[in-house]
């Protein structure tokens, strides 16, 4: 699973964004939804987002900040990573080993949503979130570090970077669309296997595939003249924590079906569905860095996700079945909590 630069798909004609926007966006009330239908062809109801180009960044003080957060974004290490030219606060990894492409590529965590749904309301958290506690979340989370001050320079770099970017489809939001469902957010939503993710089997995909790129260990690659991985380590000290998204199986999955290995593409995947469950399955058993506030997350146990693999539950399920599933049974538990 190489974790790469991919090309944003130019699909849609660019939406010619005002330069002068400024980037303190209200919280819209229009309903936003990702397309998680894993097609070439997306349906005539999406609106097709399509990243910026970068050269349409002005050549002003604002541009030159959104500039510095993309940077930081590509190149996290280099700045903040061990080390860094600006603070030693996280693990080596880039913000775009998760967010492909600096955040632009369609099913691999991009940004589009970014400027038109925050602040929002999220339920690990409890609280309504503004994207620098969401960029501090994942320092803290995915690259095992510590937050970055949110006056910092830093932070209003990649604050300003998330905005612009995702400006195409708040703009979309401010022309008076009520229900818009953008195409290529996120990443897809895998069927449920009938079966448990065999971490096992996971092994035998991750030597076929994986193993090449991320290393026997899992160690990844690691470059001393670019001070950054060249690929990412999936698990060991440097790599994301227990607090992290991708330590949910299914979100690791989907990553995995719609990007990995070198080459894959949402259309054109290489590897089955139950190959990126079990694949995930492997990769998530394997040690890593624990989260030191999962105490704190899902205050409301009820609205835990069916793959939070920490408990107390709303259920009589397992931590060892809601981590490596079968899943259906529980989502059914929670679809009629009379029957849990």
């Amino acid at each position: 699973m190489v974790i790469w630069l991919m090309a944003g798909l130019a699909i849609a004609m660019l939406i010619v964004i005002s330069i002068a926007t400024r980037m303190h966006l209200p919280v819209s009330p229009v309903r936003l939804q990702k397309d998680n239908v894993s097609s070439s062809y997306p349906s005539q109801q999406c609106f097709i987002w399509t990243a910026p180009d970068t050269s349409t960044i002005p050549p002003t003080v604002e541009g030159d900040l959104i500039r510095y957060g993309r940077l930081l974004v590509v190149h996290t290490a280099r700045y903040l990573g061990p080390g860094g030219k600006v603070a030693h606060i996280s693990n080596g990894m880039n913000c775009q080993n998760c967010h492909l492409g600096a955040g632009t590529v369609p099913f691999a965590n991009n940004f589009s949503l970014v400027a038109a749904t925050y602040p929002k309301y999220r339920a690990r958290n409890n609280r309504v979130e503004s994207i620098a506690f969401r960029i501090n979340a994942c320092l803290q989370r995915s690259l095992n570090g510590q937050a970055l001050d949110t006056h910092s320079l830093e932070m209003r770099a990649m604050v300003a970077y998330l905005l612009w970017i995702g400006r195409p489809v708040a703009a979309r939001v401010s022309d008076g669309s009520r229900s818009l469902k953008v195409w290529g957010a996120g990443t897809e939503k895998l069927k449920y296997l009938k079966r448990a993710a065999d971490t096992g089997a996971g092994r035998e995909v991750f030597i076929t595939y994986c193993q090449r790129c991320h290393g026997m260990h899992g160690e990844g690659l690691w470059v001393d003249s670019l001070r950054e991985y060249q690929y990412p380590p999936l698990w060991g000290q440097h790599s994301y924590n227990t607090g992290a998204g991708m330590y949910r199986i299914s979100q690791l999955a989907a990553f995995v079906k719609n990007n990995m290995p070198f080459g894959t593409s949402y259309a054109h995947p290489q590897l089955t569905d139950a190959q990126a469950w079990d694949v995930a399955a492997f990769v998530n058993s394997q040690p890593r860095p624990a989260y030191r506030g999962l105490q704190h997350d899902w205050p409301s146990i009820a609205s835990k996700p069916i793959d939070y693999p920490f408990g107390p539950y709303a259920d009589s399920f397992s931590a060892w079945q809601h981590k490596y599933g079968p899943f259906e049974d529980i989502e059914k538990a929670h679809a009629f909590p009379h029957h849990r």
